[in-house]
């Protein structure tokens, strides 16, 4: 290794000293902070909130302080149906319900992998990773769908949020801290010689713990309930004895079994037009399998603009905190000019974002809209769930060319996929290793 000389640095140091275009910037930046300084407005006159396709969607929701991005963005894709089916107003369904059985499932599926690799050494890469985070507040497409299709879903007014639903750290903190103390039981019970019957018996009790821990965090979830309201017209509507899988059934309506996950990965290690799943990513033991396919952007931007033009928002994941602004809602590569007011570049490739660890999949939203200009996206409307003092009343303007660069995921009907794709999707899954930029949750 090479030792930093301090003639070196002084040498930096006096050249500059007398650059007066550094000095100029750095009095600016140290006084107003470096995205404040870096700031391009021409990113918003370029992505005026203005769409060809635009679909009707209400009011956005708010997750607050919890990562539920991923499951406020499917609850969304089902309440723009509901709105638009049953007239209703200002309504969502329970995302604190939804929230309930994840960190539940959760639990069981940390379990079962704590058992599965109780044979590895503590430091080995799985169980080290395991450990690092039991369970998080983010999640992927396939671990919703295995909720709503294993739980159901209700409206917001049969499981209101809670504090720990809306601010989920000391939740987190405390399930983590249980998590951890049972696996060194688990562990311990099966290093011992315990038969399996007996670590499940464990298991079983710890699973107990686990209820009740989120019974007084959350509530309980209702096992029935009346689903009551007025539409626009202020109509009166009364359904009564409703079970959470009725209620899904008569006012969802969606079968999960018609959507696939499309990703979008140009990395060396994932050619485009397989399938792909991720070593223990998931929630519910036998539920879903994490299931995508790789597609190159044109093929991606395709199958989301084709769901748009008819009539149906799609769920989607993306890096949001590269080049974005949150108030103005921007989501755009010349949103801040970084290389100009360091005189650095910055620039990487999506493939070697994904490869050396600067981007991955950190947010779930929906895409509302898009406007075509001769046939081509030129930007794309988005609900986030970050409530309406956000961006326009919590919708933001996503670039075309943002969308190339920071987005990985969408979720569309199987059949607007070609016939070659839907053949290629019938394929056994390549394995991804756990810790893959792929695996990362929303």
């Amino acid at each position: 290794m090479s030792v930093i000389e301090p003639t070196v640095t002084q040498k930096f140091h006096d050249t500059f000293a007398k650059n007066n275009k550094h000095n100029a910037l750095q009095r600016g930046v140290v006084k107003n902070g470096i995205t404040a300084s870096a700031q391009n407005q021409s990113a918003e006159v370029n992505n005026v909130p203005v769409f060809s396709v635009d679909i009707t969607t209400g009011k956005v929701a708010n997750q607050k302080q919890s990562g539920r991005c991923w499951m406020f963005a499917a609850l969304n894709t089902f309440r723009h149906k509901m709105i638009n089916s049953f007239n209703l107003k200002d309504f969502e369904l329970s995302q604190n319900y939804t929230f309930f059985w994840d960190k539940y499932e959760k639990s069981n599926y940390f379990y079962e992998n704590i058992i599965a690799t109780a044979d590895q050494e503590l430091d080995s890469r799985k169980v080290a990773f395991l450990l690092a985070t039991p369970q998080q507040d983010g999640g992927q497409w396939d671990m919703i769908v295995s909720l709503f299709q294993k739980y159901g879903v209700v409206p917001k007014t049969a499981m209101p949020e809670s504090s720990n639903s809306s601010n989920s750290r000391d939740l987190n903190n405390y399930l983590n801290k249980k998590l951890r103390k049972d696996a060194t039981v688990l562990r311990e019970l099966i290093a011992s010689g315990k038969t399996a019957a007996d670590v499940q018996t464990a298991k079983e009790a710890m699973l107990e713990e686990i209820y009740n821990f989120l019974a007084i965090s959350l509530g309980t979830p209702p096992e029935t309930f009346d689903f009551e309201y007025r539409d626009e017209e202020k109509n009166y509507h009364l359904d009564q004895n409703l079970t959470p899988h009725s209620f899904y059934e008569k006012y969802v309506g969606v079968n999960l079994d018609d959507y696939v996950s499309i990703i979008n990965a140009p990395t060396a290690d994932k050619p485009y037009n397989q399938t792909y799943t991720v070593e223990m990513l998931g929630n519910v033991v036998g539920g879903k399998e994490v299931k995508y396919i790789n597609v190159d952007m044109t093929t991606f931007k395709k199958l989301a603009i084709a769901q748009l033009e008819q009539g149906e928002s799609v769920w989607f994941g993306c890096d949001v905190g590269q080049s974005s602004t949150r108030d103005s809602g921007i989501m755009s590569l010349d949103a801040y000019d970084m290389n100009d007011l360091f005189d650095i570049d910055f620039t990487m490739t999506k493939a070697q974002r994904l490869d050396f660890g600067e981007s991955l999949m950190t947010h779930a939203m929906v895409l509302t809209g898009v406007d075509m200009i001769d046939g081509a996206s030129t930007k794309w409307k988005v609900e986030n769930s970050w409530g309406e003092k956000v961006g326009d009343k919590g919708f933001f303007v996503m670039s075309d060319a943002w969308m190339d660069e920071y987005t990985y995921q969408i979720v569309v009907r199987k059949e607007l996929l070609s016939p070659e794709l839907q053949e290629i999707w019938k394929q056994e899954p390549t394995v991804l290793a756990p810790w893959d930029p792929m695996g990362a949750l929303a």
